[in-house]
């Protein structure tokens, strides 16, 4: 936990007489992918007390009639049902079939039960849907992967998701992102059950960092979810991407969409999972990303072409969300484009690993560009203002929790 482990412990329930601490309960479904399934049998089901790890009880349920088909076809038989649920003082569901489907009413009544009793209850990846439908995430901080992120938002409007956090720890409640950040949660779990060392001790058997810095911000892609399209907001999210060079700001965006900013902003959040103002900035540093690969536009014209203040204020979110400078991020992209005209991504030559948005055969090589403006930014001149949006304005980002990569209860 980013704060302290006490923090957590007074916020758990008290746990029920006939459930053990040590014993992990592991909910299954078919469907399910087997490498987020795999995660928490490995971290808790194998035997290392000779390595210094304390060693914990597994129990794998089935939470639903089996067999259970998993990725590739592959089939499995959990030695136990529901009913052992009722023993386990952690029941992690590690990962859900259907973002779009329900969970059997049985299984959300097991966590139900588990949770009321004092056990604590955990989501990697998809499994914070689970979670959700059983009521357990409302009011609650909560992540899962950056990708589902959105449809967990508007589906359960009562959960705080936070797409960039690779875990959110809120005491009797934790939620991971997806795949790799499984592992770091249940790595997380066992340093505040048995400390540091112990952690440490397992993530050298797992070949894996102990502690990972970041958040999920250098994977996201930054496109709406689908639903957004029947929505009446589109409409105006749809100018703002058309009118990106302009200045406007928030407060402009819910003019149009004739609703108080406040209102503006919670409707936003439910429907993208995202603040309005963190969503606007994104979408000024993609398109200054797209210039500058694709254009010969000095910084400060790219700056204006995009709609930011001043080239101060591109070149401050520009490395907050890329993790590189305009410039070195240009040179660093044409260094490794190859002699043929394609064009490969750049985020190993950058000081952040991060996605380039788009593929090689969707970008124009700069030589190509005209010399006007992009259909994007057309009717922008070099320089042209920008929205009120500086580097001091990205009130949305919070400062990162003392452990990376997590957020903890308050």
């Amino acid at each position: 936990m980013s704060q302290d482990s006490a923090t957590a412990t007074e916020a758990a329930r008290k746990l029920s007489g006939r459930r053990r601490r040590e014993v992990v309960a592991v909910l299954l479904f078919s469907g399910g992918p087997i490498f987020e399934s795999s995660i928490p049998l490995s971290v808790f089901g194998i035997d290392r007390q000779d390595a210094g790890v304390p060693r914990y009880r597994l129990l794998v349920c089935g939470g639903e009639e089996g067999p259970l088909r998993t990725t590739g076809g592959l089939e499995l038989s959990a030695p136990y049902g529901l009913e052992a649920i009722s023993r386990a003082g952690t029941v992690v569901v590690p990962a859900w079939r259907s973002i779009t489907s329900p969970p059997p009413a049985e299984a959300l009544d097991a966590l139900r039960r588990a949770h009321e009793e004092g056990a604590r209850i955990v989501g990697l990846c998809t499994g914070a849907f689970v979670l959700a439908a059983a009521g357990l995430l409302d009011g609650r901080p909560a992540t899962t992967h950056w990708m589902y992120a959105p449809t967990l938002a508007k589906r359960y409007p009562s959960v705080h998701v936070d797409p960039r956090e690779l875990f959110v720890d809120d005491g009797d409640v934790l939620t991971s992102a997806g795949t790799a950040a499984g592992i770091d949660l249940c790595l997380h779990i066992v340093r505040t059950d048995h400390g540091t060392e112990a952690a440490g001790a397992l993530a050298r058997r797992l070949v894996v960092p102990p502690r990972r810095s970041g958040g999920q911000e250098r994977y996201l892609d930054r496109s709406l979810p689908e639903e957004i399209g029947s929505d009446p907001l589109a409409e105006v999210v749809a100018w703002a991407l058309e009118h990106l060079h302009e200045q406007f700001d928030v407060e402009t965006l819910a003019a149009r969409a004739y609703m108080s900013r406040r209102t503006f902003d919670r409707r936003f959040r439910s429907l993208t999972g995202s603040a309005p103002l963190q969503w606007l900035i994104t979408q000024r540093v993609l398109q200054a990303q797209r210039l500058l690969e694709t254009s010969d536009y000095s910084v400060d014209e790219v700056a204006g072409r995009c709609g930011f203040r001043s080239p101060v204020a591109l070149r401050g979110h520009f490395r907050r969300q890329l993790g590189s400078s305009p410039a070195a991020y240009r040179a660093a992209y044409r260094a490794r484009r190859p002699q043929g005209g394609g064009l490969e991504s750049v985020a190993p030559a950058i000081e952040t690993s991060v996605p380039v948005q788009g593929t090689a055969s969707s970008r124009r090589p700069a030589a190509a560009s005209a010399p006007g403006p992009s259909p994007v930014t057309a009717g922008a001149a070099p320089g042209a203002a920008a929205d009120r949006i500086g580097p001091g304005a990205d009130a949305y980002v919070p400062g990162r929790p003392t452990l990376p990569g997590q957020r903890s209860a308050p």
